[in-house]
């Protein structure tokens, strides 16, 4: 149980056989249980069901990856870009719907039978990590940071995107984690304000690293992308949203293409998601890295390789 204290790190309880709130279907996609989609589908409508996070989702809605998975929930806010956090919202949700995976809410809370959960999913995917927190908050101990980073390594047939606001903490680890090639490591910056987040990515050996720029608070005149293989652009969403404008998001895909870095564009924000769609200038920016997925290769569960 929860002491109550903020930022307090507690176990969570392991996966029950049954949930509190009887399985419905989703909103958006009606062919799928709500126990399956993904936290932003719940949040593209206040009246969808909320889904038990804690849990790897398949089908995830978000573009740029294929499924999450959250060992660790709940996180604090760093720095302006959490100001309207998304999983903070969806984790009081959850809990109100008294869903065992946020019994401590948005505390931090390790889900150590979720560990090895990316090696009983044979197929390959690219997989969010920690979609409902932030892998190296400072209340994650380093021992359970390397077990997941093994966890990555033990299944070179997925590929781990994993995502951080604290880039000073991942510089310190990063020499006692093991950095398989599937492991893809970014960093989010909001402004220029936090350019020196991609200084610490950059003194890090994955092999992919990348940057989102999501949400967009501001034009970022000078990005830094030496060593850098790809950036997501993304606006804010949600209640209070912040606007982003469209000289901002031009002026870094001009950067991009003369750095030859892939450029993804999400969103644009609004009161969900989805409702800016995620045009712009008439067309769809799906940049991935030419790394990682190519060179390295996906391997499947038997060994061999497979295309992606």
């Amino acid at each position: 149980m929860s002491t109550g204290l903020e930022g307090t790190v507690t176990p969570a309880p392991t996966s029950p056989s049954r949930w509190a709130t009887p399985p419905r279907r989703c909103w958006a996609r009606t062919s799928v249980p709500w126990f399956q989609c993904a936290p932003s589908d719940c949040l593209d409508n206040p009246t969808a069901d909320p889904v038990p996070s804690g849990e790897m989702a398949e089908n995830s809605p978000i573009e740029w990856t294929d499924a999450t998975w959250n060992p660790v929930t709940g996180c604090t806010k760093v720095s302006p870009g959490c100001k309207h956090c998304y999983a903070e919202r969806l984790a009081t949700r959850l809990q109100r719907m008294a869903n065992p995976r946020y019994t401590n809410g948005f505390s931090v809370t390790l889900h150590r039978d979720q560990l090895e959960l990316p090696l009983r999913w044979k197929s390959p995917r690219r997989i969010f990590v920690n979609s409902m927190s932030d892998l190296f908050h400072e209340l994650v101990p380093d021992r359970f940071i390397q077990d997941v980073f093994q966890t990555m390594g033990q299944a070179p047939w997925h590929v781990f995107q994993v995502l951080t606001k604290r880039s000073r903490r991942l510089f310190e680890l990063c020499g006692e984690l093991s950095w398989s090639p599937n492991i893809w490591q970014g960093v989010s910056v909001e402004s220029k304000d936090y350019l020196w987040r991609i200084e610490d990515l950059a003194k890090t050996p994955a092999a992919v690293k990348f940057l989102s720029l999501e949400p967009l608070l501001g034009p970022i005149d000078r990005l830094p992308l030496e060593g850098i293989d790809w950036v997501i652009v993304g606006g804010e969403s949600g209640p209070g949203h912040r606007p982003i404008e469209t000289r901002w998001v031009r002026d870094i895909v001009l950067q991009c293409s003369a750095a030859a870095v892939p450029f993804f564009f999400k969103q644009w924000g609004g009161r969900t998601a989805k409702s800016g769609g995620r045009m712009l200038d008439n067309r769809e920016w799906n940049g991935m890295p030419r790394v990682g997925l190519t060179q390295h290769g996906l391997a499947t569960p038997d060994g061999t390789q497979e295309a992606y």
